[in-house]
């Protein structure tokens, strides 16, 4: 009877809840250990201060140059960005507490919706509470079994999670290879629909895909394009307006994700751009639209006056360009390999995660801001640390982040 009762109670429900959370904690310590054990651990530095070219870190004294925000056009401290966000709090209240189609949807949601139209010269737009919630409710509620998705292989994860939701033959074509995007085009001409998918500029490399090829193909072989302008929009193309105006392509791309979270304020939010019907579609159907509360009033205030500012004046997008080149001519004279060409992301690829976490903490020693990024979020063998430069940094700026590197490099070897 006693080895029953010991029995009964080692089969406890409480004692097996007990033993399962054990065997998680056994799990995840692995898990971690492993991140630890391959260099590739990502600590998060705790600002205290606003974002903007100069910055101040937790346990650290003084003023930082920060090189690694996606503040493209410096507006997310723009004294009239914040005066928008403040008046429209006061005006509207501080959130909605509800999803659009019940009682969330303002006068400022829809007036910022027609301007991001207008901004992309297309039919409408819908807002969501992120670009990635744009990306992944986009895919899910447009294709159908019948229909195909040809993605870039290094498109961002946000667009290949979409892709991965919806039910549609997917195809992946590598990187910026037009003859296995036409390869994979003619392999999917027996479905309905063809959807081709790529970032307008790539995040982690700083290039930009070949649109005009990539709209030539689509004609071609009867296909739409998709295109993701998170790193373009705002800046990329004379007035901003992204990779499809850069190339020439504005009236050949279908449909437009970007983000309100970088170059447009910095706050929070994405949308969808493109025809009508698309985007009545979206607000019947698309998940993360349906089943998220709507962007509170002080972001989309943000957001509006950010556009209002890129609208009246293309003076910034001009600053941001001659920088951009600044840093990167004297990185490449230094001996540095910086990937992409022309963008504000400048990847100084270094190869070894260890070896980009290590000069990421030594230019914080030296005043500067920047982060090793190594694998999950590049590929092994292709670790970097990704210098962004922003329309209000300084030439001071640029030549300080420039000499701190060359010093950090000669010490850890990158550098003869």
């Amino acid at each position: 009877m006693w080895v029953n009762f010991l029995w009964r109670a080692a089969l406890s429900p409480g004692r097996r809840a007990h033993s399962a959370l054990a065997q998680l904690r056994c799990v995840l310590d692995r898990e971690l250990e492993g991140i630890r054990g391959a260099g590739t651990w990502k600590s998060e530095r705790v600002i205290t201060s606003r974002q903007g070219p100069c910055i101040r870190v937790e346990g650290i004294s003084g003023g930082i140059l920060n090189f690694c925000a996606n503040n493209y056009l410096g507006l997310s401290s723009h004294p009239e960005v914040i005066q928008a966000g403040l008046q429209a709090l006061e005006e509207f209240g501080a959130g909605l507490i509800s999803t659009r189609f019940i009682c969330g949807t303002q006068s400022i949601h829809k007036n910022l919706e027609a301007k991001i139209a207008r901004f992309h010269q297309r039919e409408d737009a819908i807002l969501y509470p992120s670009c990635f919630d744009a990306n992944t409710g986009l895919f899910e509620a447009l294709l159908t079994p019948e229909d195909a998705v040809l993605s870039d292989e290094l498109n961002h994860a946000s667009v290949i999670d979409g892709i991965r939701l919806c039910k549609a033959h997917k195809y992946r074509y590598r990187h910026l290879d037009m003859a296995d995007l036409e390869a994979k085009l003619k392999e999917a001409q027996k479905h309905r629909l063809r959807l081709v998918a790529t970032d307008g500029a790539f995040s982690m490399d700083g290039d930009v895909a070949p649109l005009q090829e990539i709209c030539r193909l689509a004609a071609q072989y009867g296909a739409l394009v998709f295109v993701d302008e998170c790193h373009a929009t705002g800046f990329l193309g004379p007035t901003g307006r992204g990779t499809d105006e850069l190339l020439g392509v504005m009236d050949q791309v279908t449909i437009i994700n970007s983000t309100l979270g970088k170059a447009l304020g910095g706050a929070s939010g994405g949308y969808t751009t493109g025809p009508e019907p698309l985007i009545s579609l979206m607000r019947q159907r698309s998940r993360p639209y349906l089943f998220s509360n709507s962007l509170p009033p002080a972001v989309v205030g943000c957001a509006s006056k950010a556009l209002d500012l890129l609208m009246e004046s293309n003076t910034i997008v001009q600053s941001m360009a001659a920088k951009t080149r600044r840093f990167r001519s004297k990185m490449e004279a230094a001996g540095f390999t910086i990937s992409g060409a022309d963008h504000p992301i400048c990847p100084v690829m270094l190869g070894d995660a260890r070896l980009s976490s290590q000069m990421a903490e030594d230019m914080l020693k030296k005043g500067i801001f920047v982060i090793g990024f190594s694998y999950p979020v590049v590929p092994k063998g292709k670790a970097r640390i990704r210098v962004q430069i922003s329309a209000v940094h300084s030439e001071e700026d640029i030549d300080r982040c420039v000499e701190a590197f060359v010093e950090v490099g000669k010490l850890h070897g990158a550098l003869p």
